[in-house]
């Protein structure tokens, strides 16, 4: 996640970063509860239904990762679905979770948050709940596959706010809904909400499908000068709105571009430290996921490569383990290829989202294709232009390859 508001603090008051710890990262957990979903989003990567998947974690099971994740202190916890709402055990697991993390947060669609499970969610405490909207009224219907989700979604966002909850509004940029950004940056302000997320689309579960809705790199770069744009307007004594992106790291470098053409060096400079000490893509590093059949990934998307199970190991021995595809993502820099490996900006970015590039060519260090920099903008020389040369099979298996 790339924290663009914080970052942009910089520009107006620089502070000297902050110094790694020592020892193993302790993750940012995000623990998919369950597939079940009363939606059917275009781009959901878990591809959730509104049905019973056998397999999932039993009560006691659940548990179990609580007491384990508690243990290990993990820094925060994320509980996501399909619609977590949707587990038959969720305000158990939630308000078990919430004395052992220092950050509970609720990924949601904000469809089922009112009436009691809008009491239930001010009951736990959750430092943040991140309510999903992927446009405007019908636009949202139409991506999330349910007539009236918008309506609801904006339900469940105003009844965090009369609870006093801190909310944001998640949003899934793709070339079918960009135009509509300025409208729900504007919907933020209207609603009072907290945080603005935009996600890039990544290529995993019913994103992979549609792939080719993707939003080209002009696209993605308007949608960056208005991010920007307002973040310095907030940091600027404007109206306050904590906008982060994710998913594609090369927004940092964007950053860094933008930056270079309006500020003196040392501001530049100090900018520059801070993003270098964040590190860019934490994929197996300061972020994990479980599934919700207990197996444990390298972040989120990354379903085809499992480190192992929770029913039987504790995540905080598989994270801590002799695991190859962990240890090869821990590595500064990443074996990277391509532009990524060629690209001057490697301790920022940190190689961007490896599953998009493992998707379209069966490798995951080749470069990220949804990179929209260019190559002057990364410091490649046309005539050092690598080409990617895309994975014609079938099927690959991650779990043996690339080690």
């Amino acid at each position: 996640m790339f924290r663009l508001t914080e970052y942009m603090h910089q520009l107006v008051e620089p502070t000297a970063p902050r110094k790694r710890g020592s020892g193993p990262v302790k993750p940012v957990v995000i623990w998919n509860l369950t597939r079940t979903c009363n939606l059917r989003c275009r781009h959901c990567y878990t591809v959730s239904a509104d049905t019973h998947f056998p397999g999932e974690l039993s009560h006691e099971q659940a548990m179990g990762v609580v007491e384990d994740l508690g243990a290990f202190r993990i820094p925060a916890l994320i509980l996501s679905g399909g619609e977590p709402l949707d587990r038959f055990d969720w305000f158990d697991i939630a308000k078990a979770a919430r004395p052992h993390v220092r950050m509970l947060a609720l990924s949601t669609n904000g469809t089922k948050i009112h009436g009691d499970d809008a009491d239930r969610v001010a009951e736990i405490g959750f430092d943040y709940v991140g309510i999903s909207i992927d446009g405007i009224g019908k636009t949202n219907d139409w991506f999330r596959g349910k007539d009236g989700a918008f309506d609801e979604a904006v339900r469940g966002i105003r009844a965090c706010k009369a609870r006093g909850i801190k909310v944001g509004l998640r949003f899934t940029l793709t070339r079918d809904n960009q135009e509509q950004l300025p409208q729900l940056l504007r919907l933020c302000d209207d609603e009072g909400v907290d945080k603005f997320y935009l996600s890039h689309l990544v290529y995993a579960g019913r994103g992979d499908k549609h792939r080719a809705e993707d939003a080209v790199h002009d696209h993605t770069r308007r949608a960056l000068d208005l991010l920007i744009e307002r973040a310095w307007d907030a940091v600027s004594g404007g109206l306050p709105l904590d906008i982060v992106t994710g998913n594609n790291d090369a927004d940092a470098v964007y950053l860094v571009n933008w930056a270079r053409e309006r500020f003196d060096m040392d501001r530049v400079d100090s900018l520059i430290a801070h993003l270098r000490a964040w590190g860019g893509n934490s994929s197996g590093l300061g972020v994990a996921n479980i599934d919700t059949q207990g197996r444990v990934h390298p972040d989120t998307y990354w379903s085809d490569y499992t480190v192992g199970s929770v029913k039987d190991t504790p995540f905080s021995q598989l994270w801590t383990g002799d695991d190859k595809m962990l240890a090869l993502l821990r590595t500064r820099p990443r074996p990277l290829k391509g532009r990524c490996g060629a690209c001057a900006h490697q301790a920022i970015c940190g190689g961007n989202t490896r599953i998009r590039a493992l998707q379209l060519t069966g490798d995951p260090w080749a470069e990220d294709p949804a990179c929209y920099l260019s190559n002057a903008e990364i410091g490649i020389d046309d005539a050092d232009r690598l080409s990617v040369t895309p994975f014609r099979g079938k099927s690959h298996d991650p779990q043996h390859q690339f080690f």
